[in-house]
């Protein structure tokens, strides 16, 4: 099972480019889609899910033109975007029966896949309450159930965590975590916690250009001699600012420690320290400097095939 991104460019007007010649190859497992908000993640969701064309490029699912024929990849697509609707005075069972049916599921085995679902997300308790009365992160788990339906080969969530509380972020990373087998999950966030510890590759993206796409564990080794430790005074944390990017500060007696991302010692004073995906992740979309992120070396900046 694979799939193909091929030189995949999206614009909108003259001026907007959303996707900048992206180019990837998606094997089972999750994958995390990582970027700051107006990166180009939503787009390329929306672009995966049929629901939109790009400008220029293809998209292979099996060695089939997603692009050409979207149905090819319909009926084993499972899709949760960014902002879920859902039928407010229908019960969370009333509702996915009802999408059953759109998508031409026989009602025995429709009824059949519902209680299962339910049971999966822990809604068979609620399953005949009404959905106005539902939390965010109960919404949520309607709306993963809505995907699963079909039982799907690919799983795509846009921004599933937004407005979830901590717990509620935890109990959705752990569910993902428990599908993923032999399906393609690809998550996408800004939220470093909800993939760190649970996707197998973490592609990053930034202003519509695939910066990075690596094991976590790879990112983290390309970053060995990039973040770097120091003690500075109220004065020197402001200059710093507007020099490198700082991941981490806090105020001590004896002044601020701050972590640096940067590719060369920022300061005689500073000492290597193990990095964190939150300072890859700030590496890779935070540095504006072209000389400055070409010193890293092709090695670290190139995407890397699965």
């Amino acid at each position: 099972m694979q799939l193909e991104i091929k030189n995949l460019s999206q614009q909108y007007g003259k001026n907007k480019l959303a996707l900048d010649n992206i180019n990837l190859t998606i094997s089972p497992g999750i994958i995390g889609l990582l970027g700051p908000n107006g990166a180009g993640k939503s787009s390329l969701m929306r672009i995966l899910a049929s629901l939109s064309k790009p400008t220029d490029g293809t998209v292979l699912w099996q060695g089939q033109d997603l692009i050409k024929d979207p149905s090819c990849l319909r009926h084993e697509l499972g899709y949760l975007p960014q902002s879920f609707g859902v039928y407010e005075q229908l019960t969370a069972q009333e509702f996915l029966l009802y999408l059953a049916a759109i998508k031409g599921m026989p009602a025995k085995q429709a009824a059949n896949k519902v209680d299962e679902l339910l049971a999966l997300l822990n809604l068979s308790d609620v399953a005949r309450k009404q959905l106005k009365g539902y939390s965010g992160g109960m919404r949520q788990r309607v709306g993963i159930a809505q995907a699963l339906l079909n039982d799907p080969k690919l799983l795509i969530v846009d921004e599933p965590t937004v407005g979830l509380d901590p717990e509620e972020r935890a109990r959705f990373r752990h569910l993902l975590s428990d599908m993923s087998g032999d399906r393609i999950i690809i998550l996408s966030t800004h939220i470093v916690s909800d993939i760190e510890s649970i996707a197998d590759k973490i592609a990053i993206i930034n202003e519509g250009k695939l910066l990075a796409f690596a094991a976590p564990e790879q990112l983290l080794e390309q970053m060995a001699k990039s973040v770097w430790r120091c003690v500075v005074s109220h004065d020197e944390v402001k200059n710093l600012r507007h020099q490198y990017c700082i991941s981490h500060s806090v105020r001590r007696s004896d002044g601020f420690h701050i972590n640096i991302v940067s590719p060369n010692q920022p300061l005689p004073s500073a000492v290597n320290v193990q990095p964190s995906l939150e300072d890859a992740f700030l590496f890779y979309t935070s540095l504006k400097n072209t000389a400055e992120l070409a010193s890293v070396g092709d090695d670290t900046l190139a995407a890397m095939p699965c």
